[in-house]
């Protein structure tokens, strides 16, 4: 219950600069407001508490909490005194404040507010690292027993950005009030004020109040995304959570303060701590300071701030090498990575070998070890088809691998380019110089959560298929790109609409237990049989234990992405605080495999940051096989890292979808061979140096690497333990595991299958076939190596023949997945999960079995995730299916007669119409398509998720059309009885319809009904 007073008080306050804000996420404070005690425990003392609107106040609702008698409210400030000098002070002044807060909940204070303003500043008076002071204040606390008897507030300068705020609520603080960062909005408003009036006379349209608001929109719109992307719905439970790793906090300090978080390498003590506070909190006491605020270059490069790996300097020397092939030149980039500052924990050691050296020519040659080399995820859409066709052709001239990215690929470079008239052109600025064999397409063709253009021919024009779970920049979250990037070309491979922002929710939706991976897997290895499956993982503490599960789950490859990269489309709350280095994943990945006898199962490919051939013998050392390069490689073909990709505005036109930009594309495939090239032999010679023939003879091999002399301070306590430790090596050889075959499915039904004559025939011929075969539970993935035969030879449209096959009893899970046009598929029975998966055309029936006693429309036969991706086709169900029915559905039509939650969740097109009820969140980030959906009992408007879609009634003649004749198509396939007393009442069922349609630019009725025919039109014409 809210207190009226309180709502009053807020009501009451006047200062316009501090205006209170009352929408948001709600975030109840712990207090209890009378008795203290635990606020968990029943009674009337614990049933009222304060609501705050935000986490993050401002200084007139800190004001307020300080003047509630009831909360007692006490201040405890976060300065430690250094003139008894450094050493041990920090600790000591923890210690006090730990005690101070003790004392202060046991006399009844409900609310501790840790703040770092002061009217006095002084140089030997440093703050404690706010974070510090909430974690040591909440760990002792709780220690004491005393934690759920009060809430922490931290008032303090030294938060500003989303991260910021995560971390000392995911410490234990209840709001944070960041009065530095609000007072930057005022001051930065009455700057501008001033100018704009000086300038042209006119107010801003931002007032003052209105800057401190957005600030703190912003604010919570990145604390929503960070809990989004853990799977977290409430703020209250990410409060305390500490779901986080750390890198490079000592030991005291972890205990001290964040007492159950993972930290790997040991790092900064207490006393170390506070000489890097005081480092820069002095800054603000000299004279230059006070005249102009440094800009240290955290977001982008600065001349004299934070180090970037990928800075002007280090670009500039690359282009020189590769463009104008200069082995002298190439040395120079060495020289420049090689004296660069500790950025990342490989530059923390060198390579020690106890043989002596050989010659280089007896070191296996650069075209073998160009072989393992692989370009990262980054998809048509993020960069420009300039640079993605650049990149491919490079990798197919070395025999190395591309990656297609998840925005899925023409089918125009799956042909070779000297032999393609329509769409390409060698006077095009990337081709160049072309070769008679080159291709454009990529080997490895990725799979993600959104299933942008995946479809059959697209999977079976892979070398291998790569199920990205998860990315080492982003992990949490899909790709994303934003609308002005999603041109009608890549809407178009994306079967999406121009202008729409894309992004591949996590997780896959077929994907929530590690049994779903291993079922993904499978159906990826049914369609194309010859391609290896990879997966890609984040480098995070824990990682091994799922590399385990995905290595027994059948999979050929297993990814490490580490935290550098997100190339193309990442905004910067994305990439910053995101991931851990590929080091430590690489390492626990290697050792538990070998632990569980599974190293020889998979291929280990990491990536993240690789610049050179040093990069690429450390990762071997630690135990990788194939290495991947992402962002340099861009930086090769021209990219000036500018970095503002996620603008579409990339001046040379890597990163850009925009026609005029990408006219400017100064790369060539070769600039991308040269420096794979020159890769190459870097490593060839350190292997040379160190005494080995092969890249085979270090892989594993961690007894090459010891800790390098480095005079950092702050280094001095690293524990680097545990990349150093080796549990064994692999028995086989990573050439071996390599080489070997495909992970097989077994024994399937489509084998028999397609082992029948008559099949076989009328897949060669394009017959039409009628079969009719017994099916059960066991049958996975079934028609989908079918359809990998026909998409293989006809592509995703050009099967003139007809498989109608039926099949009776109970389908396993994916069952008719990846369907083409010519398939007619009918169960008779029941069928699991996945159900037209990826489906891109044909026809799919599923009727139950007849006199089985029960009412068809009120049982459920189809299971969760029916129709993910599907890009074409036509479903008709008669009965329910489970939650999530046509998620990412693009063009495919549907009926079915009941669904659980989520249905048409992250639709873009394609039309679903639903004869019964349907669980909630209906629609949600549907941006595309249709939905009609009976509503005979007025229960459906609560249930539909409104963000996005608008919902109406079928008014427009195009749509009552369309409606009707699906539900005829319907019952003459399935013989329904719900069908067919709608179309026998038409007139009165008609109007029971909703239609759930994403808003058109002009919201208008007849607006509506443009965008109905022109969706109805294209569904119709895919279908056709």
């Amino acid at each position: 219950m809210l207190y009226d007073y309180f709502k009053q008080r807020f009501a009451q306050v006047t200062n316009p600069a501090i205006d209170p804000l009352r929408e948001g996420l709600v975030m109840s404070l712990e207090v209890n407001i009378g008795k203290r005690g635990n606020i968990l425990e029943v009674g009337p003392e614990n049933a009222s508490q304060v609501i705050l609107s935000s986490p993050v106040l401002n200084e007139g609702e800190l004001e307020l909490l300080l003047k509630d008698p009831y909360l007692k409210p006490q201040v405890l400030q976060t300065f430690f005194d250094i003139r008894k000098g450094l050493e041990g002070s920090l600790e000591k002044t923890l210690d006090k404040l730990c005690k101070a807060a003790d004392e202060a909940v046991t006399n009844g204070c409900q609310l501790l507010i840790l703040s770092d303003r002061s009217d006095e500043l002084e140089p030997t008076r440093p703050a404690i690292p706010i974070l510090l002071a909430v974690g040591a204040v909440h760990q002792h606390l709780i220690q004491s027993g005393l934690r759920m008897s009060a809430s922490i507030v931290a008032e303090t300068a030294q938060c500003f950005s989303t991260h910021q705020f995560a971390c000392l609520i995911g410490y234990g603080a209840s709001a944070v009030c960041p009065y530095l960062a609000l007072e930057t909005c005022r001051q930065w408003r009455l700057s501008n004020k001033t100018v704009n009036l000086m300038r042209n006379g006119k107010m801003p349209t931002v007032t003052i109040e209105q800057a401190q608001k957005n600030f703190c929109k912003a604010v919570k719109s990145g604390l929503q995304k960070i809990l989004s992307k853990m799977g977290i719905s409430l703020l209250s439970s990410y409060c305390g959570a500490q779901i986080f790793e750390i890198y490079g906090l000592g030991k005291e300090v972890v205990d001290l303060a964040f007492c159950g978080s993972v930290s790997s390498i040991g790092g900064l003590t207490l006393d170390e701590l506070a000489r890097e506070t005081l480092s820069f909190w002095v800054r603000a006491f000299s004279e230059d300071t006070a005249k102009r605020l440094e800009n240290f270059g955290f977001i982008q490069f600065r001349p004299g701030g934070e180090y970037h790996g990928n800075n002007p300097e280090m670009s500039k020397l690359l282009h020189k090498a590769v463009r104008q092939k200069s082995e002298s030149a190439y040395s120079v980039y060495q020289q420049h990575l090689a004296n660069r500052p500790v950025n990342v924990l490989r530059d923390l050691l060198e390579f020690k070998s106890d043989r002596a050296p050989i010659p280089v020519g007896k070191v296996e040659p650069a075209v073998s070890i160009v072989q393992r080399f692989c370009t990262g995820g980054m998809s048509l859409g993020a960069i420009s088809r300039e640079t993605h066709e650049a990149i491919a052709i490079a990798m197919n001239r070395l025999g190395g691998k591309s990656n297609s990215g998840e925005g899925g690929e023409d089918p125009i470079r799956w042909s070779p380019l000297t032999d393609v008239v329509d769409g390409y052109s060698p006077t095009l600025p990337h081709l160049k110089g072309l070769q008679n064999g080159d291709t454009a397409t990529s080997a490895i063709k990725q799979v993600a959560s959104g299933r942008f253009g995946v479809t059959p021919t697209f999977l079976v024009n892979a070398d291998q298929l790569e199920i990205k779970i998860a990315q080492g920049a982003k992990p949490g979250e899909g790709g994303q790109l934003p609308g002005k990037k999603v041109s009608a070309y890549i809407a178009r491979l994306r079967n999406s609409k121009p202008g729409v922002p894309l992004i591949s929710p996590p997780p896959h939706h077929d994907i929530y237990s590690i049994e779903d991976l291993a079922q993904l897997i499978f159906d990826l290895h049914q369609v194309n049989p010859k391609a290896k499956v990879s997966v890609k993982l984040v480098a995070e503490a824990g990682i091994g234990t799922v590399a385990s599960g995905v290595a027994k789950g059948n999979a050929d490859v297993i990814q490490i992405s580490g935290h550098d990269g997100g190339t193309g489309a990442s905004p910067i709350s994305s990439i910053k605080h995101a991931g851990g280095p590929w080091e430590l994943g690489l390492t626990e990945t290697h050792q538990t495999l070998i632990e569980n006898g599974l190293r020889e199962r998979v291929i280990l490919r990491v990536d993240g940051g690789f610049k050179s051939g040093f990069d690429v013998l450390m990762a071997a050392a630690m135990g990788a096989d194939e290495y991947g390069f992402g962002s340099v490689a861009m930086i090769a073909t021209g990219c000036v890292m500018a970095r503002i990709c996620h603008t579409n505005n990339c001046p040379v036109g890597v990163a850009s979808q925009r026609e005029e930009l990408r006219a400017r594309f100064p790369g060539l495939p070769g600039d991308l061979v040269n420096f794979f090239l020159y890769v190459a032999e870097e490593v060839r010679g350190i292997l040379a140096q160190l005494g080995y023939e092969k890249l085979d003879d270090i892989i594993g091999q961690t007894d090459l690497l010891g800790p390098r002399d480095v005079s950092l301070m702050k280094t001095q306590h690293l524990d680097l333990s545990y990349i150093l430790s080796c549990v064994g090596l692999p028995k086989w050889s990573s050439t071996q595991i390599r080489l070997q075959d495909v992970h097989s499915n077994g024994p399937v039904l489509d084998d028999i299958l397609l082992s029948d004559p008559e099949i076989s025939d009328a897949i060669e011929n394009e017959k039409v076939l009628n079969k009719s075969i017994k099916i059960y539970n066991v049958d996975r993935a079934v028609c989908g190596r079918i359809a990998g035969v026909v998409a293989k030879k006809y592509g995703d449209t050009g099967f003139a023949g007809q498989l109608n096959i039926t099949f009776l009893g109970s389908a396993g899970q994916s069952f008719a997945c990846f369907l083409t046009p010519g398939m007619n598929i009918r169960l008779v029975g029941e069928a699991n999960d996945y159900v037209g998966k990826g489906m891109a055309g044909g026809e799919l029936v599923v009727t139950p079995v007849e006199n089985t006693g029960f009412c068809p429309e009120e049982a459920t036969i189809v299971g969760n995730t029916c129709l993910y991706g599907a890009t074409g086709g036509q479903v008709f169900v008669r009965g329910k299916a489970g939650e999530r029915f046509a998620v990412r559905n693009s063009l495919a039509e549907a009926v079915v007669e009941g669904t659980g939650d989520h249905c048409c969740e992250y639709m873009t097109g394609g039309c679903v119409v639903v004869l019964g009820k349907v669980g909630r969140n209906v629609a949600a980030g549907m941006t595309g398509g249709l939905a009609y959906i009976l509503d005979d009992d007025d229960t459906l408007i609560p249930k539909v998720n409104k963000e996005i879609v608008k919902i109406q009634r079928v008014v427009a003649p195009v749509g009552q059309m369309q409606l009707k004749s699906l539900i005829e198509a319907h019952v003459e396939k399935t013989g329904s009885g719900i069908g067919s007393s709608i179309l026998k009442e038409w007139d009165k069922y008609l109007p029971l319809f909703w239609q759930l349609v994403p808003p058109s630019e002009e919201d208008t009725p007849e607006a509506c009904a443009e965008y109905e025919k022109t969706a109805s039109e294209t569904v119709t014409l895919q279908s056709a």
